[in-house]
This record gives structure tokens, sequence and C-alpha cells, in this order.
């Protein structure tokens, strides 16, 4: 599954909470253009987050879309993250967007790509992006061995990425579903 520059995005379920972030930074090539943007957002009500890694405008139109599947199935995350898969995958226009998408409820969490992948992790915590990999190593080893909140992890392991990669930023938002 190709990784996109520019991004980091991780989300993680402990608990009754579900905590999702991002870093601000966006490039054109080896060159930062924004170091604040906003790739995460809340849908349907505020009851499921989204975080995106690849093509801002690619993003928004997915965001869009998977509102508009959260409407169509009543917030059923899991059948609104199939359908619009299987939309991305198939439409002629959707299936050269580039960008992957992580949505979470209280209950899952999915990343879902324009190959139609629709991945729920094992761990119960999932990272895309250039630094992706960096932040879900850092994560795994908060959850095992402290006592971190589901915030407090996402936000030391955004820190650790952003040490690592260079397409990867400390402006870091943070989404929340649930109490710690």
């Amino acid at each position: 599954m190709e990784q996109f520059k520019g991004t980091t995005i991780i989300c993680l379920k402990k608990g009754s909470t579900v905590a999702i972030a991002g870093d601000g930074q966006v490039t054109l090539g080896n060159t930062v253009i924004k170091s604040k943007a906003r790739k995460i957002r809340k849908l349907y009500n505020d009851k499921v987050i989204v975080g995106f890694a690849g093509a801002t405008a690619d993003a928004f139109t997915l965001f869009e879309k998977l509102e508009d599947k959260l409407n169509e199935y009543a917030g059923n995350l899991t059948r609104a993250a199939v359908e619009l898969a299987k939309e991305w995958r198939t439409d002629k226009i959707l299936r050269r967007l580039e960008a992957m998408l992580i949505a979470a409820d209280k209950d899952s969490i999915y990343l879902i790509s324009g190959t139609g992948d629709v991945l729920q992790p094992d761990e119960d915590v999932v990272a895309i992006g250039s630094g992706g990999n960096y932040a879900l190593s850092a994560a795994l080893a908060l959850i095992k061995h402290s006592n971190l909140s589901a915030k407090e992890i996402v936000e030391e392991s955004m820190k650790i990425a952003s040490k690592i990669c260079i397409y990867t930023n400390e402006n870091i938002t943070i989404e929340t579903l649930g109490e710690d």
C-alpha cells in the first residue's frame, strides 16, 4: 500500500476513547508550503473522526463522499466505509484521487484506500502517511509501557514521528471521541 509523503495521521482506541492526530505540514516536493493545515475532521454530528494523507483537494472530496455515505447509512461507519471504497475503486473520476483515509467511531477504526481496501487494525491503532510507521511504532510501545491516555499517546507518537520524518511537523491537531 502506497504511503503518501507530506503528512502523518495516527488513530487509536484505548478504553472508551478514540483519538486521532495529524500534523500540519503540507509540502510541494521538498518545499514546505503550509505548516498549520488541519487534516483531521469530525463528521456525522461529531460521531466519526477522519484524517487523511495525500492530495488535499482529493481528501476533501473523500470527506464529503464519506459524510454522504454516513448520512445514507444512518451513521453505520462500517457500511459507509465499504460503500465509499467500492465507489472510489470503481468510479472513473474518483479512482484517480490520491489520498488515504483513517475513519473511526466509538467502536471501530478503518483505513480506507482507493484500491478498495477497508482495513480494521488488529491492535486498535493505525497510522498512515510518510511518518505513519514511526508514529505507529511509538504508539505501540507507549500502549504497552505507559499509562498514558489515548489522546496523550497519539500526541507523543506524533512528536516522535516529527523528530524523524522530514515531512511531518509538530503542529499537531487532535480530535477525540469518548472519555478516558
